[in-house]
């Protein structure tokens, strides 16, 4: 489970092999073997022996912007693996392993979006299904595109992949606005701020995956900052950026169950200047007990029955095993 703290003036400690939460008179104590990931989302203190407790035993500390973006972490300072594959990937992106690897994540993407849209449509049986299935249909045809593509490596096609990415992603948002309950119904992605409730939601997950897979990449001795489709810029996490998108569609598969389910209220929000939200505690709290709730669940995956929550961690590994085999 995900350990998050999130309410302002709490105290985290170390109480025999527990982190014990503190605030007022109110203390709580979770079992270091049920932590997986400490989330600091507000005005918190940590003893030194909270965060030795958390490095021994693997656990990252990750401290959270307001929008859910990842603001820094507290990690051992040992990288995983050997330094053979990070020395690989700086040759990615002119290698035909890197196009390959790109082709199977833009896929998996966009197999997500249809997978969340087909489900979707087998609960409605008014004029949504066919705004469902005509969006899927648009979909199916940028996975076709993108299945086409040939060429030696990425850089020779990045902004064909790019381009495909973007005509799925604008059809997939417009059909989940025409179907999410009429009051959150939204005009495409808009982030920092977003624009709307269902935008807000979406952009603090997705700050709660960045932080998964980021961790994922340093555990399987994968270099975050070294990516294959995103360009390095500095201090700029581009691996991070290429790997998010294959697991975007389970946070959107949660979050729209939330609206959908009527748990989401307009008290989960604070509005900012220029009309924007920002997820308060309280919306903060309903998403993530639902995200730790989802990713305990089992799905079929790649040939093999794995927990959601492992599977950032079973991708990151095979790549780093295809690269260690790839004479770069």
């Amino acid at each position: 489970m995900k350990l998050v703290v999130n309410t302002p003036g709490t105290y985290l400690c170390k109480r025999g092999d527990c982190f014990q939460l503190q605030k007022d008179d109110n203390k709580s104590e979770i079992s270091v073997k049920k932590v997986e990931q400490i989330l600091i989302t507000t005005r918190a203190a940590l003893s030194t022996d909270a965060i030795e407790l958390a490095v021994e035993n693997n656990i990252d500390i990750v401290f959270l912007k307001s929008t859910g973006q990842p603001l820094g972490r507290v990690w051992h300072s040992k990288l995983g693996s050997i330094s053979t594959i990070r020395r690989k990937q700086l040759f990615l992106q002119e290698h035909p392993l890197g196009l390959e690897l790109v082709k199977e994540w833009l896929i998996q993407k966009l197999n997500n979006q249809i997978e969340h849209l087909t489900k979707l449509s087998m609960n409605r049986r008014d004029n949504r299904r066919n705004i469902i299935k005509a969006g899927v249909e648009k979909i199916k045809c940028q996975v076709n595109h993108v299945k086409c593509i040939k060429s030696k490596c990425v850089d020779e096609s990045r902004e064909k992949f790019l381009g495909y990415e973007g005509s799925a992603s604008r059809e997939y948002f417009q059909v989940l606005s025409e179907i999410i309950v009429p009051k959150y119904k939204f005009n495409g992605r808009s982030r920092n701020p977003a624009k709307d409730p269902f935008n807000c939601m979406l952009n603090y997950g997705y700050g709660i995956l960045y932080s998964s897979v980021e961790k994922a990449c340093i555990l399987a001795g994968l270099d975050p900052y070294i990516g294959i489709m995103h360009t390095d810029n500095y201090n700029k996490k581009a691996l991070v950026f290429d790997l998010v998108e294959m697991y975007r569609g389970y946070m959107d598969e949660i979050i729209f169950k939330l609206f959908s389910t009527k748990k989401v209220k307009k008290e989960h929000f604070d509005e900012v200047e220029n009309g924007g939200y920002y997820l308060n505690k309280e919306g903060k709290t309903i998403l993530i007990t639902e995200y730790n709730q989802e990713m305990e669940k089992k799905i079929r995956y790649k040939g093999r029955n794995i927990a959601l929550k492992n599977i950032i961690q079973y991708d990151c590994h095979s790549i780093a095993n295809k690269i260690l085999k790839e004479d770069l």
